[in-house]
């Protein structure tokens, strides 16, 4: 179904061009534009006026379509925001997990509707708190979790049954899924009502996050044995979020992101194919994380983008028959290197204009970034300050009356069609280098993003980009905004914790199920199934990290640059 009669095309295109020599030459003569040539945040060039000459060759079924219907470019649900806002998550953990408890606690107070959860940096590399590679990292970027024990008190008092859970973890995903499913189980709560999502996405760690253990292959199994576990014993989880969050922030363009963060979800799906898994049996619970970044326009276009190339390539690459396997459905966070540490109030602002940007391009979750995160963990205020600036675009600003507002802007609609041909174009180029774990090994995504990020900041100190307080509109005064203290008795509360468990566990118990899990390892069987009888055992994340460690071995990244 055309949308434009070519004839009527042709004729607006002369009235532009008449509209040019008329009205513009002469105004642009008296009152320059501000730039020679403007761009977008990731560097696409935007021109001065947009008109259906640019999207004339658009058809509404097979570009568009209806919300809830293929090819989902509108929204994935029929309803979207006015049956169901979306999940409102905001990101929390520092410190011991009973002050992350207690801040949990705070947000669903508050009118927060999901848990998301940030580990810190011993915990995301697999040791324990008190191991000497840990020295000086307890609690600094997320809670740290040691242990069962330390989930139990994580998840005390929380109704892990009426809402759902993300877990902000990638090379340990499984061992801390593993302990949230046993916490859950000693409570009383089955595993198969258990919701909410694992992160999970060890590629884009090579690509980008570099938060890598273990090699690519067998860092792939874990994945995909964590895919299969969940489709069989867990319908309402999301085992993998394949996230493009942290590729926007190692510097990526827009475009980029899109491209690699589905690059990455298409090799996730062919894994699991390999293993032999039917895809309608897994592709509905496949999530995605994006990020929202301060180019309004651009950001919309490449959600959209997102959700037409997904459903293509799951009906017509893939096969699947299950409308769910071509949803692509995406937890989105802003962006956290927008922010700056100069003028933290203006991070409220930023944050917002993300946000809208988010919920008019269809997300399904969102996380809103605090004012103070370019200088501390989020205060509790100013957490608050984040939540409700998602409360008031639900409540006040009138963007969730309608579905896709903006559908049919020749702009939004132009920059949804150059999405997808950048992202089409990146995957050729990626296919070309033979798929995503190669163009890993020959440092491609690396060089792809370290490039992007080299002009963006060369815009910046050649301010052809302008950065509010950094830049521009400077003003030397002192920090005016409260920031998070930790409690300074958390680490020896921690580490006392950890001992105890060491002492009163049974140590032949943990014994037998770290040998049975070694004897996995080397074998081909699903990993969560030992894992979770290490945890029940009370065996340590190091204790299980280390046999991973010694049976797959350590990855060292090549040095391209």
């Amino acid at each position: 179904m055309t949308m434009y009669d070519k004839e009527a095309v042709r004729e607006v295109s002369a009235e532009k061009q008449r509209w040019e020599k008329e009205k513009v030459v002469p105004t642009t003569t008296r009152f320059p534009e501000r730039y020679d040539t403007f761009i977008t945040t990731s560097g696409m060039p935007v021109e001065r006026l947009y008109t259906p000459e640019d999207v004339e060759e658009m058809d509404y079924d097979r570009d568009l379509g209806f919300p809830g219907e293929y090819p989902y470019t509108r929204g994935v649900y029929p309803t979207m925001h006015r049956g169901r806002l979306w999940t409102m998550r905001m990101f929390a953990g520092f410190g011991t997990a009973e002050e992350t408890n207690q801040r949990f606690k705070y947000l669903l107070a508050n009118g927060q509707t999901g848990l998301s959860t940030a580990f810190d940096m011993p915990t995301l590399y697999g040791y324990d708190s008190d191991s000497p590679r840990a020295l000086g990292e307890f609690g600094k970027c997320g809670v740290a979790i040691s242990s069962l024990r330390d989930m139990e008190v994580l998840l005390d008092g929380l109704p892990l049954d009426q809402l759902t859970t993300s877990m902000t973890i990638n090379s340990t995903a499984a061992m801390i899924w593993a302990m949230y499913i046993v916490a859950a189980e000693k409570r009383g709560i089955p595993r198969r009502k258990l919701g909410g999502t694992l992160q999970n996405d060890i590629l884009k760690e090579y690509i980008a996050q570099k938060e890598f253990l273990f090699p690519p292959t067998p860092s792939l199994r874990l994945v995909t044995d964590t895919i299969e576990f969940g489709s069989q014993e867990m319908p309402k989880w999301n085992t993998i979020s394949i996230s493009g969050y942290h590729i926007r922030e190692a510097g990526s363009t827009a475009a980029q992101e899109l491209a690699f963060t589905l690059a990455d979800g298409f090799t996730y799906v062919d894994a699991a194919l390999e293993r032999g898994m039917d895809i309608d049996t897994f592709a509905p619970r496949l999530s995605f994380f994006f990020n929202s970044h301060n180019d309004f326009f651009e950001e919309i276009g490449k959600f959209r983008a997102a959700r037409r190339i997904w459903a293509r390539a799951m009906r017509e690459k893939y096969g699947a028959q299950n409308p769910r396997s071509w949803l692509l459905r995406f937890h989105t966070q802003t962006a956290g290197c927008s922010l700056t540490a100069q003028q933290p109030e203006n991070n409220i602002v930023r944050t917002t204009i993300q946000a809208l940007a988010a919920v008019l391009g269809g997300t399904q979750s969102l996380h809103t970034n605090s004012m103070d995160e370019a200088l501390a963990l989020p205060s509790a205020k100013a957490a608050l300050v984040a939540l409700r600036t998602q409360q008031i675009i639900a409540h006040e600003s009138g963007v969730t009356n309608t579905i896709d507002p903006l559908a049919g802007s020749f702009f939004v609609e132009t920059m949804t069609n150059r999405m997808e041909e950048e992202a089409e174009t990146y995957f050729r180029r990626i296919d070309a280098l033979g798929g995503v774990v190669p163009a890993i090994e020959q440092g491609f995504f690396q060089r792809e993003i370290a490039e992007a990020a080299f002009r963006y900041q060369m815009e910046i100190d050649e301010r052809r980009r302008l950065v509010v307080g950094v830049n521009e509109y400077t003003q030397d005064e002192p920090l005016a905004i409260p920031l998070l203290q930790m409690d300074e008795e958390g680490y020896d509360r921690q580490v006392a914790r950890l001992n105890e468990v060491r002492r009163t566990r049974d140590h032949r118990e943990v014994k037998r199920t770290l040998v049975e899990l070694r004897q996995a390892a080397k074998g081909k069987q699903n990993l969560m199934y030992p894992i979770i009888e290490a945890v029940k055992a009370y065996a340590t994340l190091q204790e299980i990290t280390d046999i991973f460690r010694d049976v797959f071995g350590e990855y060292q990244e090549p040095v391209y640059f």
